[in-house]
């Protein structure tokens, strides 16, 4: 039997994300408009709408719905924007980020990934406004910066110096920040030269690679 996904989708939306306290309408209608499922292996599917990570091959997991919503409101997005993404994964967290920026630039480390997000995005005719490259994404990219907003998918051990230098002023940065295995989900706002940092909530994700990452 085919799964509703589109009601998956909707419930989705209402229980993990709105009755959590997310408010921004823009970011619950992109939730509720990009088919996540599209962007999973066929075997993992079935778990497309569930409170949870989910894997997407390479070690690495595309994020709980509400953790991808979460990064994508603290951007606090109007839709003018150029974006960074450190961590593309399978282009999901790319293409509701596409949903809210002009702009948006996503990095990722491991080859097979990247060919995956790039083909997930073009065969959902999502990458009009989205680049997938594959770099280093731990120090930022530096030949396309300033970044009005930077999201980075993975956990590090300390907020890389490159991402606060390549942010814009204004700017906003999202990133989880702590040990290995468990971090706080950092909110930065770069204005006037000046940076202040907020803890949104505790998470959990995948250790950021590349130079400014885990070694």
């Amino acid at each position: 039997m085919i799964p509703d996904w589109a009601a998956e989708r909707k419930e989705m939306v209402e229980r993990q994300l709105r009755k959590r306290g997310l408010r921004d309408e823009r970011v619950l209608a992109a939730m509720g408009r990009i088919s996540r499922e599209e962007f999973l292996p066929p075997e993992w599917r079935v778990m497309a709408y569930t409170d949870g990570p989910v894997p997407i091959g390479a070690g690495q997991t595309i994020s709980q719905p509400y953790m991808t919503a979460l990064m994508a409101e603290s951007l606090e997005l109007t839709g003018k924007e150029t974006v960074l993404e450190v961590g593309a994964g399978c282009g999901y967290h790319a293409a509701v980020l596409g949903a809210l920026a002009e702009r948006v630039i996503s990095v990722e480390i491991v080859a097979a990934l990247a060919e995956t997000a790039r083909a997930n995005l073009r065969r959902l005719g999502l990458d009009g406004n989205i680049v997938i490259l594959c770099a280093d994404g731990s120090a930022g990219l530096p030949e396309c910066a300033p970044y009005d907003a930077i999201s980075v998918a993975a956990g590090a051990p300390e907020v890389p110096a490159p991402l606060i230098e390549q942010l814009a002023d204004p700017g906003m940065l999202v990133i989880p920040v702590g040990h290995y295995d468990t971090q706080d989900l950092l909110v930065i706002q770069k204005r006037a030269g000046r940076t202040e940092t907020r803890v949104s909530t505790a998470c959990r994700f995948v250790p950021l690679r590349g130079g400014e990452g885990w070694r």
